[in-house]
């Protein structure tokens, strides 16, 4: 290993877990990455059920009724209330991407001694018939890649977008997902995709997707939960563990899912054995579904329940 690469390593703060570099000292072929181990080293909160309280102009869940946020306060809070020191923030929660405001951003997470697990970005038609449309999500997907570098996280998710009376296309999906990839790759950051929508981002669909890329910066992002709505648990457990196969930094826990009324419970300890039996390594982030009750409360027993399985 060369003298720079060894010495920036030294430099990253150990709850960091994951490490950075400089495209020109590594090579192109591989995220290096190095996860913690301990197990609530492993564990993120994602910024997505605490929507309500978190001032954006992009932010349509924001509740101006309640105590207010800017996302820079997000790691300090999420150190104080639950001692996780990773958070997963979504795109949509940056109440500005000027390079001034996404410094700040970058310097508040390091003064709460937090970390950039992952980086969540909002839909793009990555499989639209429309040749405009797929370009336009792949630059909306590589603009958050040179951000994730700023704000110095190891990845993004990114989201895919379907669109009534078209049928999800896995050829046209990997083309476009391909070339974000392949710009990922030039500044070691992993392009995550999450099973969330049924439909444009099935967790069968996507691992098609994600074989026919074969890219070690296209990786899969297994939610632990959002396969069971319209399904039952042996699906889930199915969908997950195809996940898991294609998982590398990131991963959603959550307990339970309300869907049109139906709640559906999440079998953690079978969900955790799944990715121990994958082999995966890398950050578990907490996403309670706020259909099921208090995100506060609810992401608490989150991280006590993932400690136990962890442990």
């Amino acid at each position: 290993m060369i003298q720079t690469r060894r010495s920036l390593l030294k430099t990253v703060p150990a709850l960091a877990g994951a490490s950075l570099l400089r495209a020109s000292d590594r090579s192109p072929d591989v995220p290096e990455l190095q996860f913690p181990k301990e197990p609530r080293a492993r564990l993120a909160v994602t910024s997505y059920p605490f929507r309500e309280f978190i001032q954006s102009p992009t932010n349509s869940g924001y509740d101006p009724s309640k105590p207010g946020m800017d996302l820079k306060d997000f790691p300090g809070f999420v150190v104080k209330r639950f001692g996780v020191h990773n958070i997963n923030p979504l795109s949509s929660h940056f109440r500005s991407t000027d390079r001034g405001y996404l410094d700040e951003f970058r310097e508040a997470v390091e003064r709460a001694g937090s970390h950039m697990a992952g980086l969540g970005l909002s839909g793009g038609s990555f499989y639209d018939s429309d040749t405009s449309k797929r370009k336009a999500a792949v630059d909306y997907g590589r603009k958050w890649i040179d951000i994730a570098v700023i704000v110095k996280s190891p990845s993004v998710r990114q989201h895919i977008s379907g669109h009534r009376g078209s049928k999800p296309d896995p050829a046209l999906a990997a083309e476009s997902l391909g070339e974000m990839a392949n710009y990922g790759s030039k500044r070691n950051i992993i392009v995550n995709l999450e099973n969330d929508n049924p439909v444009a981002e099935d967790p069968f669909f996507l691992v098609d997707v994600i074989e026919r890329v074969n890219s070690p910066y296209l990786r899969a992002l297994p939610d632990f939960g959002n396969s069971l709505a319209g399904h039952d648990a042996a699906y889930n457990e199915r969908a997950v563990t195809a996940m898991f196969k294609h998982a590398y930094s990131m991963a959603h826990v959550k307990d339970s899912v309300r869907e049109r009324g139906e709640l559906y419970r999440v079998d953690l300890g079978k969900m955790f054995a799944i990715a121990k039996a994958s082999g995966y390594r890398g950050y578990f982030s907490m996403e309670y579904d706020t259909g099921s009750g208090d995100p506060l409360e609810g992401t608490k027993k989150l991280v006590e329940e993932s400690l136990k399985y962890l442990s």
